[in-house]
Protein backbone atom coordinates (compact mmCIF):
# COMPACT_ATOMS: atom_id res chain seq x y z
CA UNK A 1 0.00 0.00 0.00
CA UNK A 2 1.44 3.37 -1.02
CA UNK A 3 1.89 5.74 1.89
CA UNK A 4 0.00 9.04 1.87
CA UNK A 5 3.34 10.76 2.38
CA UNK A 6 5.09 9.08 -0.58
CA UNK A 7 6.91 11.55 -2.84
CA UNK A 8 10.19 12.72 -1.39
CA UNK A 9 10.84 9.04 -0.60
CA UNK A 10 9.44 5.91 -2.19
CA UNK A 11 7.12 5.44 0.77
CA UNK A 12 8.30 1.86 1.08
CA UNK A 13 9.36 1.01 4.61
CA UNK A 14 10.51 -2.24 6.14
CA UNK A 15 7.64 -4.27 7.60
CA UNK A 16 9.20 -4.15 11.07
CA UNK A 17 9.66 -0.38 10.77
CA UNK A 18 6.07 -0.08 9.59
CA UNK A 19 4.80 -1.85 12.65
CA UNK A 20 7.12 0.12 14.93
CA UNK A 21 5.99 3.43 13.44
CA UNK A 22 2.28 2.63 13.41
CA UNK A 23 -0.05 4.10 16.04
CA UNK A 24 -3.43 2.92 14.76
CA UNK A 25 -3.56 0.13 17.37
CA UNK A 26 -4.16 2.75 20.04
CA UNK A 27 -5.13 6.00 18.28
CA UNK A 28 -8.04 4.30 16.48
CA UNK A 29 -10.10 5.01 19.60
CA UNK A 30 -10.09 8.67 18.46
CA UNK A 31 -11.94 7.92 15.20
CA UNK A 32 -15.00 9.89 16.26
CA UNK A 33 -12.97 12.98 17.16
CA UNK A 34 -10.89 12.65 13.98
CA UNK A 35 -13.93 12.55 11.73
CA UNK A 36 -15.77 15.30 13.61
CA UNK A 37 -12.68 17.51 13.36
CA UNK A 38 -12.34 16.76 9.64
CA UNK A 39 -15.98 17.69 9.02
CA UNK A 40 -15.39 21.07 10.69
CA UNK A 41 -12.22 21.51 8.63
CA UNK A 42 -14.05 20.76 5.37
CA UNK A 43 -16.78 23.24 6.27
CA UNK A 44 -14.17 25.87 7.08
CA UNK A 45 -12.44 25.32 3.73
CA UNK A 46 -15.78 25.80 1.99
CA UNK A 47 -16.75 28.88 4.04
CA UNK A 48 -13.39 30.52 3.25
CA UNK A 49 -13.63 29.77 -0.49
CA UNK A 50 -10.58 27.50 -0.44
CA UNK A 51 -12.79 24.77 -1.88
CA UNK A 52 -16.28 25.20 -3.33
CA UNK A 53 -19.38 24.87 -1.14
CA UNK A 54 -20.35 21.80 -3.15
CA UNK A 55 -16.98 20.21 -2.47
CA UNK A 56 -17.33 21.00 1.24
CA UNK A 57 -20.76 19.38 1.26
CA UNK A 58 -19.40 16.32 -0.55
CA UNK A 59 -16.56 15.93 1.96
CA UNK A 60 -18.95 16.41 4.88
CA UNK A 61 -21.33 13.78 3.53
CA UNK A 62 -18.49 11.36 2.85
CA UNK A 63 -17.06 11.77 6.34
CA UNK A 64 -20.47 11.45 7.97
CA UNK A 65 -20.99 8.21 6.06
CA UNK A 66 -17.68 6.82 7.29
CA UNK A 67 -18.62 7.69 10.87
CA UNK A 68 -22.03 6.04 10.54
CA UNK A 69 -20.48 2.91 9.05
CA UNK A 70 -17.86 2.69 11.82
CA UNK A 71 -20.51 3.16 14.51
CA UNK A 72 -22.76 0.50 13.01
CA UNK A 73 -19.91 -1.96 12.42
CA UNK A 74 -20.42 -1.94 8.66
CA UNK A 75 -16.89 -0.53 8.24
CA UNK A 76 -13.96 -2.06 10.11
CA UNK A 77 -10.77 -0.20 10.90
CA UNK A 78 -7.82 -1.37 8.81
CA UNK A 79 -4.97 -1.86 11.26
CA UNK A 80 -2.57 -2.02 8.35
CA UNK A 81 -2.85 1.79 8.06
CA UNK A 82 -0.30 3.92 9.84
CA UNK A 83 -2.76 5.82 12.01
CA UNK A 84 -6.43 6.70 12.32
CA UNK A 85 -5.97 9.91 10.30
CA UNK A 86 -4.55 8.06 7.32
CA UNK A 87 -7.26 5.41 7.57
CA UNK A 88 -10.10 7.95 7.44
CA UNK A 89 -8.52 9.88 4.59
CA UNK A 90 -7.85 6.67 2.66
CA UNK A 91 -11.46 5.48 2.97
CA UNK A 92 -12.73 8.95 2.07
CA UNK A 93 -10.58 9.01 -1.07
CA UNK A 94 -11.74 5.53 -2.03
CA UNK A 95 -15.35 6.67 -1.72
CA UNK A 96 -15.14 10.19 -3.19
CA UNK A 97 -12.14 10.01 -5.52
CA UNK A 98 -10.01 13.14 -5.99
CA UNK A 99 -12.39 15.14 -3.81
CA UNK A 100 -11.15 13.21 -0.78
CA UNK A 101 -7.60 14.36 -1.52
CA UNK A 102 -8.67 17.99 -0.94
CA UNK A 103 -9.55 17.43 2.71
CA UNK A 104 -5.96 17.79 3.91
CA UNK A 105 -5.62 21.28 2.42
CA UNK A 106 -4.37 23.84 5.01
CA UNK A 107 -3.63 21.33 7.74
CA UNK A 108 -1.00 18.79 8.76
CA UNK A 109 -1.12 15.56 10.70
CA UNK A 110 0.77 17.50 13.36
CA UNK A 111 -2.12 19.84 14.15
CA UNK A 112 -4.68 17.17 13.30
CA UNK A 113 -3.40 14.75 15.93
CA UNK A 114 -3.13 17.57 18.47
CA UNK A 115 -6.76 18.44 17.73
CA UNK A 116 -7.98 14.85 18.01
CA UNK A 117 -6.10 14.35 21.27
CA UNK A 118 -7.52 17.51 22.84
CA UNK A 119 -11.05 16.60 21.78
CA UNK A 120 -10.69 13.04 23.04
CA UNK A 121 -9.24 14.07 26.40
CA UNK A 122 -11.91 16.74 26.78
CA UNK A 123 -14.53 13.99 26.50
CA UNK A 124 -12.57 11.79 28.90
CA UNK A 125 -12.26 14.65 31.40
CA UNK A 126 -16.01 15.17 31.32
CA UNK A 127 -16.59 11.48 31.95
CA UNK A 128 -14.13 11.39 34.86
CA UNK A 129 -15.77 14.47 36.41
CA UNK A 130 -19.18 12.81 36.08
CA UNK A 131 -17.93 9.70 37.90
CA UNK A 132 -16.23 11.79 40.59
CA UNK A 133 -19.44 13.69 41.23
CA UNK A 134 -21.31 10.41 41.59
CA UNK A 135 -18.71 9.09 44.02
CA UNK A 136 -18.77 12.29 46.08
CA UNK A 137 -22.55 11.97 46.26
CA UNK A 138 -22.34 8.35 47.44
CA UNK A 139 -19.64 9.09 50.05
CA UNK A 140 -21.63 12.07 51.31
CA UNK A 141 -24.80 9.97 51.57
CA UNK A 142 -22.96 7.39 53.68
CA UNK A 143 -21.48 10.20 55.80
CA UNK A 144 -24.98 11.47 56.55
CA UNK A 145 -26.05 7.96 57.47
CA UNK A 146 -23.23 7.71 60.04
CA UNK A 147 -22.94 11.33 61.14
CA UNK A 148 -23.52 10.34 64.80
CA UNK A 149 -21.53 7.10 64.79
CA UNK A 150 -18.54 7.53 67.14
CA UNK A 151 -15.22 5.99 66.17
CA UNK A 152 -11.59 6.54 67.09
CA UNK A 153 -9.76 9.12 65.05
CA UNK A 154 -6.12 8.27 64.40
CA UNK A 155 -2.77 9.96 64.14
CA UNK A 156 0.31 7.81 63.44
CA UNK A 157 -2.26 4.98 63.09
CA UNK A 158 -2.68 5.24 66.89
CA UNK A 159 -6.05 6.01 68.47
CA UNK A 160 -6.05 9.74 69.11
CA UNK A 161 -9.42 11.47 69.64
CA UNK A 162 -13.08 10.57 69.17
CA UNK A 163 -14.66 11.53 65.87
CA UNK A 164 -17.70 10.36 63.96
CA UNK A 165 -17.54 7.97 61.04
CA UNK A 166 -19.50 10.54 59.04
CA UNK A 167 -16.83 13.14 59.74
CA UNK A 168 -14.10 10.77 58.57
CA UNK A 169 -15.97 9.96 55.35
CA UNK A 170 -16.52 13.65 54.65
CA UNK A 171 -12.75 14.15 54.57
CA UNK A 172 -12.77 12.02 51.40
CA UNK A 173 -15.68 13.99 49.98
CA UNK A 174 -13.56 17.12 50.35
CA UNK A 175 -10.57 15.50 48.63
CA UNK A 176 -12.67 14.28 45.72
CA UNK A 177 -14.36 17.66 45.42
CA UNK A 178 -10.93 19.25 44.96
CA UNK A 179 -10.20 16.64 42.29
CA UNK A 180 -13.29 17.81 40.41
CA UNK A 181 -12.15 21.40 40.74
CA UNK A 182 -8.69 20.55 39.42
CA UNK A 183 -10.12 18.73 36.39
CA UNK A 184 -12.56 21.55 35.70
CA UNK A 185 -9.70 24.03 35.76
CA UNK A 186 -7.35 21.94 33.59
CA UNK A 187 -10.18 21.35 31.11
CA UNK A 188 -10.23 25.10 30.48
CA UNK A 189 -6.56 25.05 29.42
CA UNK A 190 -7.11 21.90 27.37
CA UNK A 191 -10.05 23.38 25.48
CA UNK A 192 -8.03 25.46 23.00
CA UNK A 193 -7.93 24.51 19.32
CA UNK A 194 -4.57 23.83 17.61
CA UNK A 195 -6.04 23.15 14.16
CA UNK A 196 -4.71 25.53 11.54
CA UNK A 197 -1.22 25.53 13.05
CA UNK A 198 -0.38 23.03 10.30
CA UNK A 199 3.07 21.43 10.48
CA UNK A 200 4.46 24.24 12.65
CA UNK A 201 4.40 27.54 10.70
CA UNK A 202 0.76 28.00 9.77
CA UNK A 203 -0.43 28.08 6.16
CA UNK A 204 -0.46 30.35 3.09
CA UNK A 205 -4.25 29.94 2.80
CA UNK A 206 -6.54 32.55 4.34
CA UNK A 207 -8.20 30.18 6.81
CA UNK A 208 -10.60 30.91 9.66
CA UNK A 209 -9.32 29.05 12.71
CA UNK A 210 -11.98 30.55 14.94
CA UNK A 211 -14.67 29.03 12.68
CA UNK A 212 -13.35 25.53 13.31
CA UNK A 213 -12.81 26.15 17.01
CA UNK A 214 -16.39 27.30 17.46
CA UNK A 215 -17.78 24.37 15.46
CA UNK A 216 -15.87 21.94 17.66
CA UNK A 217 -16.77 23.55 20.99
CA UNK A 218 -13.39 25.08 21.80
CA UNK A 219 -13.09 28.29 23.81
CA UNK A 220 -10.38 29.71 21.55
CA UNK A 221 -7.34 28.89 19.40
CA UNK A 222 -3.65 28.41 20.13
CA UNK A 223 -2.03 31.76 19.44
CA UNK A 224 1.38 30.39 18.41
CA UNK A 225 1.46 27.75 15.68
CA UNK A 226 4.70 26.16 16.96
CA UNK A 227 3.19 25.82 20.42
CA UNK A 228 -0.03 24.56 18.83
CA UNK A 229 1.61 21.39 17.49
CA UNK A 230 4.24 20.83 20.19
CA UNK A 231 2.20 21.50 23.33
CA UNK A 232 1.43 18.44 25.40
CA UNK A 233 1.10 20.29 28.71
CA UNK A 234 -2.57 19.39 28.71
CA UNK A 235 -1.70 15.68 28.63
CA UNK A 236 0.78 16.02 31.50
CA UNK A 237 -1.63 18.15 33.51
CA UNK A 238 -4.47 15.67 33.07
CA UNK A 239 -2.16 12.80 34.06
CA UNK A 240 -1.11 14.79 37.13
CA UNK A 241 -4.74 15.37 38.09
CA UNK A 242 -5.53 11.68 37.59
CA UNK A 243 -2.50 10.71 39.68
CA UNK A 244 -3.85 12.82 42.57
CA UNK A 245 -7.31 11.24 42.18
CA UNK A 246 -5.70 7.80 42.33
CA UNK A 247 -3.67 8.83 45.37
CA UNK A 248 -6.91 9.79 47.13
CA UNK A 249 -8.57 6.53 46.12
CA UNK A 250 -5.50 4.63 47.27
CA UNK A 251 -5.57 6.24 50.72
CA UNK A 252 -9.27 5.43 50.97
CA UNK A 253 -8.54 1.88 49.82
CA UNK A 254 -5.87 1.46 52.49
CA UNK A 255 -8.38 2.39 55.18
CA UNK A 256 -11.02 0.11 53.69
CA UNK A 257 -8.52 -2.76 53.82
CA UNK A 258 -7.79 -1.96 57.47
CA UNK A 259 -11.41 -1.33 58.47
CA UNK A 260 -12.61 -4.61 56.94
CA UNK A 261 -9.89 -6.69 58.65
CA UNK A 262 -10.72 -8.74 61.74
CA UNK A 263 -8.28 -6.58 63.72
CA UNK A 264 -10.49 -3.50 63.13
CA UNK A 265 -13.82 -4.87 61.84
CA UNK A 266 -15.31 -1.38 61.49
CA UNK A 267 -17.01 -2.27 58.20
CA UNK A 268 -18.01 -5.31 56.23
CA UNK A 269 -17.70 -5.13 52.48
CA UNK A 270 -20.45 -6.49 50.27
CA UNK A 271 -19.81 -9.93 48.82
CA UNK A 272 -20.15 -8.23 45.42
CA UNK A 273 -16.87 -6.38 46.00
CA UNK A 274 -14.76 -9.05 47.66
CA UNK A 275 -13.26 -12.40 46.65
CA UNK A 276 -12.52 -15.64 48.46
CA UNK A 277 -9.42 -17.75 48.87
CA UNK A 278 -8.71 -20.82 46.75
CA UNK A 279 -7.56 -22.72 49.85
CA UNK A 280 -8.84 -20.91 52.97
CA UNK A 281 -12.65 -21.09 53.10
CA UNK A 282 -12.99 -18.46 55.83
CA UNK A 283 -11.41 -15.66 53.77
CA UNK A 284 -13.23 -12.62 52.42
CA UNK A 285 -10.60 -10.53 50.67
CA UNK A 286 -10.90 -6.80 49.86
CA UNK A 287 -9.40 -7.35 46.41
CA UNK A 288 -11.14 -4.39 44.76
CA UNK A 289 -9.67 -1.93 47.25
CA UNK A 290 -6.27 -3.61 46.94
CA UNK A 291 -6.38 -3.41 43.14
CA UNK A 292 -7.22 0.29 43.24
CA UNK A 293 -4.27 0.78 45.58
CA UNK A 294 -2.05 -1.19 43.21
CA UNK A 295 -3.21 0.54 40.05
CA UNK A 296 -2.21 3.87 41.56
CA UNK A 297 1.44 2.98 40.89
CA UNK A 298 0.56 2.24 37.28
CA UNK A 299 -0.92 5.72 36.83
CA UNK A 300 2.10 7.32 38.50
CA UNK A 301 4.23 5.47 35.95
CA UNK A 302 2.19 6.87 33.06
CA UNK A 303 2.79 10.40 34.34
CA UNK A 304 6.52 9.93 34.82
CA UNK A 305 6.81 8.28 31.39
CA UNK A 306 5.21 11.26 29.64
CA UNK A 307 7.24 13.84 31.56
CA UNK A 308 10.42 11.93 30.66
CA UNK A 309 9.45 11.80 26.96
CA UNK A 310 8.77 15.53 26.85
CA UNK A 311 11.67 16.83 28.92
CA UNK A 312 14.30 16.95 26.15
CA UNK A 313 12.26 17.59 23.01
CA UNK A 314 13.19 20.53 20.79
CA UNK A 315 10.35 22.42 19.09
CA UNK A 316 8.20 21.69 17.21
CA UNK A 317 6.76 18.24 16.54
CA UNK A 318 8.86 15.10 17.07
CA UNK A 319 7.80 11.50 16.61
CA UNK A 320 8.54 10.94 20.30
CA UNK A 321 5.27 12.74 20.93
CA UNK A 322 3.38 9.72 19.63
CA UNK A 323 4.26 8.25 23.03
CA UNK A 324 1.85 10.67 24.70
CA UNK A 325 -1.24 8.62 23.92
CA UNK A 326 -0.86 5.13 25.35
CA UNK A 327 -0.03 6.43 28.82
CA UNK A 328 -2.79 9.01 28.94
CA UNK A 329 -5.33 6.59 27.47
CA UNK A 330 -4.28 3.98 30.04
CA UNK A 331 -4.63 6.46 32.91
CA UNK A 332 -8.07 7.59 31.76
CA UNK A 333 -9.23 3.98 31.41
CA UNK A 334 -7.77 3.05 34.79
CA UNK A 335 -9.21 5.92 36.81
CA UNK A 336 -12.66 5.47 35.25
CA UNK A 337 -12.62 1.76 36.06
CA UNK A 338 -11.47 2.43 39.63
CA UNK A 339 -14.12 5.11 40.18
CA UNK A 340 -16.89 2.80 38.94
CA UNK A 341 -15.75 0.05 41.32
CA UNK A 342 -15.40 2.51 44.20
CA UNK A 343 -18.92 3.88 43.74
CA UNK A 344 -20.39 0.41 44.15
CA UNK A 345 -18.05 -0.59 46.97
CA UNK A 346 -18.85 2.50 49.07
CA UNK A 347 -22.56 2.33 48.33
CA UNK A 348 -22.84 -1.28 49.56
CA UNK A 349 -20.52 -1.67 52.55
CA UNK A 350 -22.06 -2.20 55.99
CA UNK A 351 -20.69 -0.22 58.93
CA UNK A 352 -20.35 -1.87 62.35
CA UNK A 353 -20.85 0.99 64.85
CA UNK A 354 -20.64 -1.24 67.94
CA UNK A 355 -17.08 -2.24 67.02
CA UNK A 356 -16.15 1.38 66.39
CA UNK A 357 -17.39 2.53 69.78
CA UNK A 358 -15.60 -0.34 71.57
CA UNK A 359 -12.34 0.60 69.85
CA UNK A 360 -12.89 4.21 70.81
CA UNK A 361 -13.42 3.30 74.47
CA UNK A 362 -10.36 1.08 74.66
CA UNK A 363 -8.14 3.73 73.18
CA UNK A 364 -8.56 6.27 76.03
CA UNK A 365 -9.18 8.85 73.32
CA UNK A 366 -11.19 10.99 75.75
CA UNK A 367 -8.07 11.61 77.86
CA UNK A 368 -7.63 15.11 76.38
CA UNK A 369 -11.21 15.91 77.39
CA UNK A 370 -10.45 14.65 80.91
CA UNK A 371 -7.50 17.05 81.08
CA UNK A 372 -9.64 19.90 79.71
CA UNK A 373 -12.16 19.16 82.50
CA UNK A 374 -9.47 19.96 85.08
CA UNK A 375 -8.27 23.00 83.15
CA UNK A 376 -11.78 24.48 83.23
CA UNK A 377 -11.64 24.07 87.02
CA UNK A 378 -8.47 26.16 87.20
CA UNK A 379 -5.64 23.64 86.94
CA UNK A 380 -2.77 24.46 84.55
CA UNK A 381 -2.90 22.26 81.44
CA UNK A 382 0.50 20.62 81.95
CA UNK A 383 -0.42 19.67 85.53
CA UNK A 384 -3.76 18.30 84.33
CA UNK A 385 -1.98 16.44 81.51
CA UNK A 386 0.29 14.64 83.99
CA UNK A 387 -2.55 13.71 86.34
CA UNK A 388 -4.64 12.32 83.48
CA UNK A 389 -1.67 10.37 82.15
CA UNK A 390 -1.33 8.70 85.54
CA UNK A 391 -5.04 7.90 85.55
CA UNK A 392 -4.79 6.30 82.09
CA UNK A 393 -1.87 4.18 83.34
CA UNK A 394 -3.99 3.02 86.28
CA UNK A 395 -6.90 2.14 83.97
CA UNK A 396 -4.57 0.04 81.82
CA UNK A 397 -3.31 -1.74 84.92
CA UNK A 398 -6.88 -2.36 86.13
CA UNK A 399 -8.13 -3.38 82.69
CA UNK A 400 -10.87 -0.75 82.63
CA UNK A 401 -11.65 2.44 80.71
CA UNK A 402 -11.92 6.03 81.92
CA UNK A 403 -15.70 5.88 81.98
CA UNK A 404 -15.64 2.94 84.44
CA UNK A 405 -12.96 4.08 86.87
CA UNK A 406 -14.60 4.75 90.30
CA UNK A 407 -14.97 8.38 91.36
CA UNK A 408 -12.91 7.80 94.53
CA UNK A 409 -9.93 6.84 92.38
CA UNK A 410 -10.32 10.07 90.43
CA UNK A 411 -10.53 12.08 93.64
CA UNK A 412 -7.43 10.41 95.00
CA UNK A 413 -5.60 11.74 91.95
CA UNK A 414 -7.11 15.24 92.15
CA UNK A 415 -9.80 16.71 94.45
CA UNK A 416 -11.16 18.82 91.56
CA UNK A 417 -12.78 15.74 90.03
CA UNK A 418 -16.50 15.34 90.69
CA UNK A 419 -19.27 13.04 89.42
CA UNK A 420 -20.02 15.39 86.49
CA UNK A 421 -16.76 14.21 84.91
CA UNK A 422 -18.47 11.07 83.58
CA UNK A 423 -20.85 13.06 81.44
CA UNK A 424 -17.99 15.29 80.32
CA UNK A 425 -15.85 12.39 79.09
CA UNK A 426 -18.59 10.34 77.47
CA UNK A 427 -17.52 9.77 73.88
CA UNK A 428 -20.74 11.19 72.46
CA UNK A 429 -20.26 14.34 74.55
CA UNK A 430 -16.61 14.57 73.52
CA UNK A 431 -17.68 14.56 69.87
CA UNK A 432 -20.44 17.12 70.38
CA UNK A 433 -18.05 19.50 72.18
CA UNK A 434 -15.95 19.81 68.98
CA UNK A 435 -17.93 22.86 67.88
CA UNK A 436 -15.18 24.65 65.97
CA UNK A 437 -15.71 25.17 62.24
CA UNK A 438 -14.97 21.96 60.35
CA UNK A 439 -14.95 19.85 63.51
CA UNK A 440 -16.50 16.48 64.21
CA UNK A 441 -19.76 17.50 65.94
CA UNK A 442 -22.93 16.33 64.26
CA UNK A 443 -23.93 19.91 63.47
CA UNK A 444 -20.54 20.51 61.85
CA UNK A 445 -20.77 17.34 59.78
CA UNK A 446 -24.27 18.34 58.67
CA UNK A 447 -22.90 21.71 57.55
CA UNK A 448 -20.14 19.96 55.59
CA UNK A 449 -22.69 17.69 53.92
CA UNK A 450 -24.87 20.65 52.96
CA UNK A 451 -21.86 22.50 51.54
CA UNK A 452 -20.76 19.55 49.40
CA UNK A 453 -24.25 18.95 48.07
CA UNK A 454 -24.56 22.62 47.21
CA UNK A 455 -21.27 22.47 45.31
CA UNK A 456 -22.38 19.36 43.41
CA UNK A 457 -25.54 21.17 42.36
CA UNK A 458 -23.75 24.30 41.14
CA UNK A 459 -23.11 23.72 37.43
CA UNK A 460 -21.12 26.96 36.99
CA UNK A 461 -18.53 25.68 39.47
CA UNK A 462 -18.44 21.98 38.65
CA UNK A 463 -19.39 21.54 35.02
Amino acid sequence: MEKMWAGRTSGETDAVADDFNSSIRFDSRMYRQDITGSIAHAQMLGACGIITPEEADGLTAGLAGILDDLESGKLKIDYGCEDIHMFVEQVLTQRTGDLGKKLHTARSRNDQVALDTRMYLRDETDEIIKLLKELVGVVTDRAEEYKSCVMPGYTHLQRAQPITFGHHLMAYSMMLLRDIDRLTDSRRRLNVSPIGSCALAGTTYMTNRAFEAEKLGFDGVCMNSIDGVSDRDFCAELLGDIAIIMMHLSRFSEEIVLWSSWEFKFIELSDSFTTGSSIMPQKKNPDMAELVRGKTGRVYGDLMSLLTVLKGLPLAYNKDMQEDKEGVFDSCDTVKMCLKVFIGMIRTFKALPENMIKAAQKGFINATDLADYLVRKGLPFRTAYKICGQIVAECIERGCVLENLPLERYKSACELFDKDLYDDISLAKCVEKRISYGGTSVASVEAQIASVRSALNTPDILK
